[in-house]
């Protein structure tokens, strides 16, 4: 019988995940048994059960699709393709694999303590052999050739229990066809203890000129000291990597860990946030954070939300306004409606974005991985090379030295320099562009973003504040512009355009009867279309009116005043027909004249496309200095601007926040997305500039700039340090200065080498 008939499966009221009913961690409450997946969650939960006890049926179908994302996957940081469900190493490059999202309560991870543990207990034998090595013979505490067995003896827990993780991914890039930095520190090691140990216990084997004080010359001290330097490297390399993952373990912190949510019955609770739905009441108390994304429903209060968006000053929130999950309640009560929550909120899509743009490759790579693809057989050849070059040309004992010479090249060749040059600086620049609320998709939008000279911008929500207010109606003859309003607020219901929210508003100030639209069909960029009341509406700029056949001749006049006053106008028209004008204004944002300043003290072209009105567009762009506009564009008119220019050599970026900026957003060499736009907006570019202020543009182009010095800089590094390691370790200086270099130096100078390359990137945190 299977017994897996016989187990129920049960959540973890604490972290949500499934877990046996059978599980040994276990706990009762108010006449329930709970059943948690380790002794850490039955912890905090016996700590305060009622935070964790549901008593009402919760959706569990929702809460299961939310944590069946939440397993943890493993990646390398050198090669984000290699993706796993459990730790382990990767089979490209044997690097430790990492979690892709961090968790905020784990510690050490398991390999760092491992490697700690091997360095340290070990330590103290590395330190007796090497001294046994360098003074035995001056010592005489034994005979030479009971001190090799000594030193055997003393260096074997070293190279079989402390540096048995490197010969396993030696061998693992071996059978994988993937010889890297492990190849290298598996050979060298390998070599100097095997032939150590034939020494020690076949010396008659050996000519005479092997034989050096008394014995043959063993290297133990070199295996030893190559391992412990190398477990020292990894520990140093390990916790300086764990740094990279500050940015995102800072915005995961920003979530509060539970919410007060307002029952039916006018109770309140409070639940674990991955209990909160969609729709519930949530009640946010002064110097409490907002759980989720939702709709204030009740109260006003200043927001701090600095913590997203990088805007230092609080922000009203009244009824109506929207608020972000992990953002500061300052001052007043608030009740607010769930809109998103779990995986769908601000927070969780700004730490997808950063996590996917640090995982991402920068084109500048492809230099380091086309050079490390030959990198490790080319050093192996050059070991090979030295070995027999020193054996048969060099001085007595000419094959030690050949052999030692070998090892040494072997050892100093790093490749992980090579493969982290880029990987550790687009992860710590893009954690670093975050927390100044600009989100980069990946690193080829890094790179190519200071190589920007032109860029378009929409003029709603990107130059403006994107929250039109209703204006003015103008009324043709036949109708009343309370009756113009009516059916216009009626056809935009079903329109998410900031217009259509401004008149909406408006008429619901004025308490006006809306009517159900049908047929509702929206023409992005130039307006909608619809039935209300059995009448065929239509509700636009110019550009409709013109595509479906309407004059607006009688209102031409107003219509033109309007736009020459900076204001937004649609006409109406009804069963073919005129019905009047709705003039919609929209403020300049404060920061759009600084931001273009910024941009073209850059020598950066600066054009403005909309599909507002030319007018309108000219009124908007005087105020800022723009002097090419384009007015009553449609999407695919952006589109063919942003491709005519890349035509003619320009290094184009578009910034836009609405659906009708997506196409262009997408076909821009970079697109830069308002992140107080829509979803479609941001999905299609490739910045994001969280607080919707184009002066983010700037701080983008400077984290570009830094980045890319970084890059260079680790990869020049990286080059330069093996270009110059690998000969000094073949002994190219020795005719010349009689210098050799000794395997443990070469130990110390690889262990350190990375290090150095992460050091270098962790400097753009700062």
């Amino acid at each position: 019988m299977d017994m897996k008939n016989n187990t129920n499966t049960m959540k973890d009221p604490v972290c949500g995940m499934n877990v046996s009913d059978q599980s040994q961690h276990s706990a009762k409450h108010a006449g329930a048994m709970f059943y948690f997946c380790s002794n850490k969650c039955k912890g905090k939960f016996l700590e305060n059960p009622a935070l964790y006890h549901q008593p009402q049926p919760v959706n569990d179908d929702q809460i299961s699709a939310e944590l069946s994302a939440k397993g943890t996957i493993y990646t390398c940081p050198m090669h984000p393709e290699v993706r796993q469900d459990s730790p382990g190493v990767c089979p490209k490059c044997g690097m430790s694999l990492e979690p892709e999202l961090p968790s905020l309560e784990e510690d050490e991870s398991p390999e760092l303590i491992d490697f700690k543990r091997r360095f340290f207990w070990t330590l103290p034998l590395t330190v007796v052999v090497t001294v046994l090595a360098m003074l035995g013979h001056r010592l005489q505490w034994f005979e030479m050739a009971t001190q090799s067995w000594i030193e055997l003896i003393i260096s074997l827990p070293i190279v079989l229990w402390a540096g048995w993780p490197f010969f396993q991914r030696g061998v693992q890039s071996i059978i994988n066809r993937k010889p890297n930095m492990w190849t290298l520190i598996g050979l060298g090691t390998s070599a100097a203890f095997i032939y150590s140990v034939i020494a020690t216990a076949l010396p008659d084997f050996f000519p005479d000129s092997f034989i050096d004080m008394g014995r043959v010359s063993v290297y133990f001290e070199a295996a030893a000291v190559i391992i412990s330097l190398t477990l020292l490297g990894q520990v140093l390399e390990l916790k300086a990597r764990s740094q990279t993952s500050a940015a995102i373990k800072s915005l995961l912190g920003l979530a509060p860990k539970s919410a007060r949510k307002i029952n039916t019955d006018g109770t309140e609770q409070d639940v674990p946030l991955t209990h909160v739905h969609v729709g519930d009441t949530l009640r946010v108390r002064p110097g409490e954070k907002v759980p989720v994304d939702g709709v204030v429903i009740e109260g006003v209060s200043a927001v701090d939300e600095s913590m997203l968006t990088g805007e230092p000053v609080p922000v009203t929130k009244r009824v109506g306004d929207k608020l972000i999950g992990a953002t500061l309640n300052t001052s007043g009560t608030l009740v607010l409606r769930a809109e998103k929550v779990g995986t769908q909120t601000v927070l969780s899509s700004i730490v997808q974005m950063v996590m996917q743009a640090q995982r991402s490759r920068a084109p500048m790579q492809r230099i380091a991985d086309h050079v490390a693809g030959y990198f490790v057989i080319t050093v192996v050849l050059i070991s090979l090379l030295t070995f027999f070059v020193w054996g048969v040309f060099g001085p007595e004992p000419s094959w030690v030295y050949g052999l030692i010479n070998a090892v040494a090249v072997l050892i100093i060749a790093c490749p992980c320099a090579l493969g982290l040059a880029t990987p550790m600086s687009i992860m710590v620049a893009t954690g670093k562009a975050a927390s100044q609320g600009v989100l980069f998709r990946d690193a080829a939008a890094i790179e190519n973003f200071r190589k920007i000279d032109t860029i378009i911008v929409d003029k709603t929500g990107t130059l403006t504040e994107g929250k039109p207010r209703f204006d003015r109606v103008f009324a043709n003859q036949g109708y009343t512009e309370e009756e113009v309003l009516r059916l216009a607020a009626s056809l935009d219901q079903g329109s998410e355009h900031p217009l259509a929210d401004a008149i909406l508003q408006e008429a619901r100030d004025r308490k006006l009867r809306l009517e159900k639209v049908e047929s509702f069909d929206s023409i992005s960029g130039i307006g909608v279309k619809g039935i209300v009341g059995g009448r065929s509406l239509a509700l636009g700029n110019s550009a409709l009116m013109t595509q479906i056949g309407v004059s607006y001749e009688e209102l031409k006049l107003q219509a033109e005043n309007l736009r020459a006053e900076g204001a937004s106008v649609m006409v109406l028209a009804v069963d073919g027909n005129v019905a009047g004008l709705l003039a919609v204004s929209d403020p300049i944002k404060a920061s759009s004249l600084d931001a273009l300043n910024i941009l073209r003290s850059f020598n950066i072209r600066v054009i403005m496309a909309t599909g507002d009105g030319l007018v309108t567009a000219k009124f908007v762009a005087a105020k800022l200095g723009i002097s090419e506009i384009y007015g009553e564009v449609r999407p695919a008119d952006k589109l063919a601007l942003v491709d005519k220019l890349q035509r003619e050599g320009r290094i184009v970026a578009m910034a836009g926040d609405g659906i009708n900026d997506a196409p262009a957003l997408a076909k821009a060499n970079v697109g830069i997305a308002m992140g107080t736009g829509t979803d479609v907006a941001m999905n299609s570019a490739q910045v994001t500039l969280v607080k919707g202020d184009l002066r983010g543009i700037a701080q983008a182009r400077a984290i570009s700039e830094q980045t890319i010095i970084n890059m260079k800089q680790n990869l020049t590094f990286a080059f330069v340090y093996n270009s110059l390691g690998v000969p000094l370790a073949a002994g190219l200086l020795f005719p010349l200065t009689g210098w050799l270099l000794s395997p443990m130096i070469a130990a110390l100078a690889m262990s350190l080498s990375s290090v150095s390359v992460i050091a270098n990137a962790l400097r753009l945190k700062s």
